[in-house]
């Protein structure tokens, strides 16, 4: 599954999330790898978004996830970067690190090239944590770098978006 950017609805997504974190007086932190910082970038579209986007970390490197999002060691050893565990680990590091009520954080493989037949390119996890826990999915994206980079961001939105209620 691949979500394209349509020019209507390049802002309608990030539009509703920041009016639902406003209008609930949420904060939002997210951590990036695969999407090297087009997460962030869409959510700081929309005018005022400082109302509630706090930052993020581009965790590209296992070093960066490890020492400044406090993804443990073994996970990063034993289940790869690329695991439901580190999205989780890295989702819970940065909302922790910025002080936010959410934190979202994807990790995956955009390609061509880095994958496996255990984990293909296009192979993404997002997690959402918050006060009560962690969500996390699983996405299989085809396509391009550029794709599968833009599709894990849009999974990541729409993750958000059905968590506040959309």
């Amino acid at each position: 599954m691949n979500f394209w950017p349509k020019p209507w609805r390049w802002t309608l997504l990030e539009l509703e999330i920041g009016k639902a974190l406003r209008a609930r007086g949420l904060s939002l932190a997210v951590a990036e790898s695969c999407t090297g910082g087009l997460l962030g970038m869409r959510i700081t579209e929309i005018p005022g978004a400082s109302d509630y986007f706090r930052g993020g970390v581009i965790a590209y490197s296992n070093a960066v996830k490890e020492k400044v999002l406090g993804v443990p060691k073994e996970i990063l050893d034993q289940k790869g970067a690329v695991s439901p565990e580190c999205a989780e680990a890295m989702a819970q590091g940065v909302r922790k690190l910025l002080c936010a009520d959410l934190g979202l954080a994807i990790t995956g493989i955009a390609g061509p090239s880095g994958g496996t037949p255990e984990k293909p390119v296009g192979l993404v996890f997002i997690a959402l944590a918050h006060a009560k826990g962690t969500l996390v999915e699983k996405w299989e994206f085809r396509g391009s770098r550029q794709g599968i980079r833009w599709s894990a961001s849009e999974a990541a939105l729409a993750l958000l978006h059905r968590y506040l209620g959309g």
